[in-house]
Parts: C-alpha cells; structure tokens; sequence
C-alpha cells in the first residue's frame, strides 16, 4: 500500500490516519493554504502553517481547532514525519513533505516559483513521489517577469486616469489582489478596494504584511471621490451594479487566463494582464526536476496532457489523478 492514496475524501495517509486538503469532512486535516478549495469547512481538526490561520479562522470561523506549525519545522503523527515548506503561492502557503520508512511525498498543493515579495518563495522539495497541480500544464501559459507587467498596469491606470475614467482591475481575493496592490505605482493616485478585498487585507495586515493604504468602497461615496482612482475588486464584482457609482470606467482581469485570446473577450474587459499565482509551464518542470522524484501525480488543470508530456518526453512515471481541487476560480 502507498504512503499516500487518493479516495472520495481527498488524499490520504493510512498510516498517520490524517488527509491533506480534504474535501470531505474528516477527523484530522493538514492544509497546503487557505484557498477555498483546499481549505474546507466541517473538520475536527486542522494543522497547517501558521501563517495560513487567520484567513482561514476568517474564512472558516473563529472557532474551528486548528494548529499551527512553522516552516521546516517537523510534526510525527503515528511515527510518520511531516513537515511544511514554502510553496510561493500565497502568504501561508506550503508543500507538504511526508516522510515514513525511507519513503518520501511531496503534496505541493498550489504553487509559483517567482518570488513575489509578498508570499515566502518556494523551495524545492527532494522526494521520490510528487503531487503537482498542473493549473498551465500548457506550453502556450509563459509568464513575463512581474515588474514587466506592473508597469503595464500602471501605464494603463495613467491612460485611464487621462482619458476621464477610473480603473477597476480585478483579481481574487486572497493572494491576487494583495500582489496587485503591492505593483502598483502608489502615490499616482487613490487606491479603492471592494469589501472581499477589504477585508482580506485587514486580516493580513494584523500578520504584518505590509500593503498600501487603502480605501473601501462605500454606500457614501460619490462619482468624483474616485477620479484618478484605481479600484482592486474580485472578479465577480465586475460589471455589477456596485460599480456603477464610479462613472466612466475601464476593467481589467489579471490572471494567467489571460494568456489566451478570446479569455478577455469573454470576460467583457478592456484590458487582461497576464498575473498568475500558480506556476507556469516552464514553472511546471522545474518544479518536478528539482523535486528530484521519479513517480509524479497532476492534479487539477491540463493534468492528463501534462502527465503524458512527462511520461514520453521525460521518462517518469506520471499519473493524472482526479480531485475537487478544480472548483477553485482563483484564475
């Protein structure tokens, strides 16, 4: 039997009797990050990094028992060794090692290998088995360093600004819209942020995450109180009414969907900016490479495509394995 299988509850291991990102009710779960699809509501017990509990005690609610480890630091469950390691994604995220009679796993959850300045980079995790995502198992999903397209939006927030209109760019909630503010061009103008926003920053800044001052968008504000402004919103806010206080706007996505024609077009935005917090596909193999693991398993994403790219073209024995992890929109 293998250290770690996947069944109707999410992956699990047998011999410390806990599951890894659940998403089914169980007694004992360890979380790569607070993400909606991986962090879950109705377990009896969390453990994850501390870094991840605040958002997920405001996610999840105050109360649920969680227990918090740091990075590196090891945890044994029934003489089976775990331990957290960055994974890039967002604050608090990691890649969970599983060690247990000279057998080791890697469940890396999301990741990203660029250093964003605000998540803690990723680091390689030697193993013999590694569970990656695959969200841009694609070689078309190629991502331009960060500040390359910082300074896109902030050329497109000065366009806006002198053509009479306000910029309202749009990301998720948790990881995103924190990179987004943190690019850009602070003093250029007014920075507005959507409630779901809002609130996700004030959790994090408690951590001591440093972000920009912000201001929320309220019943009380009128049209010229956002002149110049940009405002950072989730992308379900975008072409509500809750914008149309704002006056004459102009909408972006960032996200690493953006990478494809027809993706902006369908999302009805005059701008996309290719911003992803999960790793793309030159991402994707150095991730595996550096693992140094011979069995790998894809989840969530092109995750059969990628894991016959790996079998033929790299000679590992590679899996596509089916989860709920795809549920998440982050993108």
């Amino acid at each position: 039997m293998s250290l770690l299988q996947f069944d109707y509850k999410g992956i699990y291991c047998a011999a410390a009797d806990v599951y890894i990102d659940p998403w089914k009710p169980v007694k004992k779960a360890l979380i790569t990050h607070a993400h909606a699809d991986h962090s879950r509501w109705g377990m009896q017990h969390y453990l994850t990094q501390h870094d991840s509990i605040p958002i997920m005690k405001h996610r999840l609610g105050a109360d649920i028992n969680v227990q918090g480890v740091a990075y590196a630091e090891e945890i044994r469950i029934n003489g089976v060794r775990f331990s957290f390691h960055p994974a890039g994604h967002i604050p608090g995220s990691a890649q969970i090692r599983v060690e247990h009679k000279g057998e080791i796993w890697v469940v890396s959850g999301d990741y990203k290998l660029e250093a964003d300045g605000l998540s803690e980079a990723f680091q390689p995790v030697p193993c013999h088995h590694f569970i990656t995502e695959c969200t841009f198992g694609l070689p078309v999903y190629t991502w331009k360093p960060q500040k390359e397209v910082f300074g896109e939006v902030n050329t497109w927030w000065q366009k806006n600004q002198g053509e009479g209109k306000v910029s309202i760019i749009a990301g998720y909630s948790l990881g995103k819209a924190q990179r987004i503010l943190q690019g850009l061009n602070v003093g250029a103008g007014p920075i507005f942020t959507h409630g779901a926003v809002e609130n996700t920053n004030e959790v994090l800044r408690k951590q001591g995450v440093k972000l920009p001052d912000t201001t929320l968008v309220t019943a009380g504000h009128k049209k010229a109180d956002f002149k110049g402004a940009v405002v950072v919103c989730p992308p379900s806010a975008v072409n509500t009414p809750w914008m149309k206080k704002m006056g004459p706007a102009s909408t972006a996505f960032c996200s690493g969907w953006m990478a494809l024609r027809g993706a902006r077009r369908r999302r009805a935005a005059d701008r996309g900016f290719v911003l992803s917090d999960h790793a793309d596909w030159q991402g994707l193999l150095t991730a595996v490479e550096e693992s140094g693991a011979q069995h790998i398993y894809t989840t969530h994403g092109y995750k059969d495509i990628f894991a016959r790219y790996l079998s033929e073209e790299k000679g590992l024995d590679a899996w596509p394995v089916d989860t709920l992890y795809e549920e998440q929109l982050e993108d």
